[in-house]
């Protein structure tokens, strides 16, 4: 009879030590390569572990205070090594491969993850962070959040569109005013203006320099503008003295000028999308229309 009851006692113990060996299995010292994912390690309790980020994890400001391994696209073996990983996560945009390589044969367990602005991309990293960082029910909580706030967001722009048509809009991507980067088709950018609501005017795929000429002939409606070295009221002189075609668009003329922060677009759909999307929304459909110019 004994013998019966120890039996289950000893399988209880056993998932027990079990359940104890599977989080110690977890990694503890991350090294994160791309800002949104290291935007969503942090909202879901996981900025403790982080021991080091690359140059495009700007956000929450907290991250900037971690030793830096180089820009994703560009990192260096030793940098990350001498941090003692136990992970490095990034996006297929991480590299380049030999470092990835090396780091592997180092021993570190290294991910990747989605950068296509696509809501099941988010779905699937936050399904996995959660995994890695043992934060499952808070991964999928943030994940049906994340939808929520766009369908609301989607709702929002149907309704204006209804009474208006959607603005023409381009994002210009630059490096301190220097001749722009107009975001394509399939573009983080692409994605941001059309789930605003905005038409995008630029039908090429990826980024692509266009001429002040060939911008200003687009006649925007809207020009969101994105600097890689200067923000806000500095980034807008900076582009229009460096780009002067772009004083004759209607977008300029009416003051029709948002600034993006450069790193909601890399390292794939990050926390503070929604709430950009919303202020993108906001400026495409202005509770008062803006009267076009004759």
């Amino acid at each position: 009879m004994m013998r019966f009851l120890f039996a289950p006692l000893a399988l209880c113990a056993g998932l027990v030590l079990s359940g104890h060996g599977l989080a110690a299995e977890l990694p503890q010292r991350w090294v994160s390569a791309g800002g949104a994912l290291s935007e969503w390690i942090s909202a879901l309790g996981g900025e403790a572990h982080l021991v080091g980020v690359d140059t495009t994890s700007q956000h929450p400001p907290s991250l900037k205070a971690l030793p830096s391994v180089g820009y994703q696209r560009q990192l260096s073996a030793e940098g990350i090594l001498s941090l003692r990983p136990d992970v490095l996560v990034g996006t297929e945009e991480m590299g380049p491969p030999p470092v990835l390589t090396q780091i592997r044969k180092a021993g570190v367990q290294v991910e990747l993850f989605s950068s296509k602005a696509e809501v099941q991309a988010v779905d699937q990293n936050l399904a996995r962070l959660g995994q890695l960082l043992g934060a499952q029910a808070q991964a999928q909580a943030l994940a049906a959040n994340y939808r929520q706030q766009l369908d609301a967001l989607h709702a929002q722009v149907r309704d204006a569109q209804a009474e208006r048509p959607a603005p023409g809009v381009l994002l210009l991507v630059g490096h301190a005013g220097a001749k722009p980067l107009v975001a394509g088709q399939g573009t983080a950018g692409d994605w941001v203006l059309t789930q605003a609501g905005g038409r995008n005017l630029a039908e090429h795929q990826g980024y692509k320099n266009f001429s002040n000429e060939t911008l200003a002939a687009l006649d925007p409606d809207v020009i969101v503008f994105s600097d890689r070295a200067l923000a806000d009221e500095q980034a807008l002189q900076a582009l229009l003295k460096e780009n002067p075609a772009l004083a004759a668009s209607r977008a300029v003329r009416e003051k029709r000028l948002v600034s993006l922060d450069p790193t909601l677009l890399v390292g794939g759909l990050g926390p503070r999308l929604p709430s950009t999307l919303q202020a993108l929304a906001t400026s495409f459909y202005p509770a008062t229309p803006t009267p076009s110019n004759p």
